[in-house]
């Protein structure tokens, strides 16, 4: 029986929302080079994978945060996930801006989140965990009691990692880099060498150096 990580990630590679290209690599906004390029906004607009998200998000939050009591998306792109998933768990939502509104009362959190309440943020990427981090911090500002972050996917980053730690937060996504990268192989969408040069940058990613396929 497939596992939701291997759903999710085939998912993801079906319907081109992750492209791996270990030989022509993308250039984040940051400026890494990188084999890879995640857009998990693409899943609102295929129903069935759309699904499989909800449904492994559902069943994550269900397993490691059943006292939750409040869904929160982090604004932008884990607010349509968010809501799907409040609604399966019958729960109030809130979203979360990347800052205060510059405008009318200026709120950063919309929805009601009442002092206390038990809050699980959602949101669809994890890299370093820096914007979803700006989200928590901002939760716990208003009184709310972040339980934890559940994401659909994260590259598997040491600082990500590191960064949770810091700020004493609990992370959990539905699927992973790594299981993403073994499922591509299986699927036959990269070859063993390509694997290879996909599990070397997520070790290293600032120093990673492209590898020119057509000299092996």
């Amino acid at each position: 029986m497939m596992t939701y990580q291997d759903a999710v990630a085939q998912g993801l590679l079906e319907i081109g929302a992750v492209k791996l290209q270990p030989a022509q690599p993308f250039t984040w906004a940051s400026g890494l080079k990188s084999p890879i390029y995640t857009d998990n906004r693409l899943t609102i607009a295929f129903p069935k994978v759309r699904q499989i998200i909800i449904n492994g998000l559902v069943a994550l939050i269900k397993r490691q945060y059943p006292d939750a009591q409040v869904i929160g998306g982090v604004a932008t792109a884990g607010i349509p996930h968010a809501a799907w998933v409040a609604q399966a768990l019958d729960l109030p939502m809130i979203y979360v801006r990347s800052k205060p509104k510059d405008h009318g009362a200026g709120q950063q959190i919309e929805g009601q989140l009442l002092p206390g309440q038990k809050v699980v943020l959602i949101d669809d990427l994890i890299s370093t965990g820096g914007s979803v981090l700006g989200a928590v911090a901002a939760t716990r500002a208003a009184q709310g009691d972040v339980l934890g972050v559940v994401s659909i996917f994260s590259y598997d980053l040491s600082a990500a990692d590191d960064n949770f730690k810091q700020a004493a937060t609990d992370f959990t996504p539905l699927t992973t880099y790594s299981v993403l990268i073994e499922t591509a192989a299986r699927l036959g969408l990269i070859s063993a060498e390509e694997l290879q040069i996909l599990q070397t940058w997520r070790q290293d990613p600032g120093h990673w150096q492209t590898v020119d396929l057509s000299e092996h």
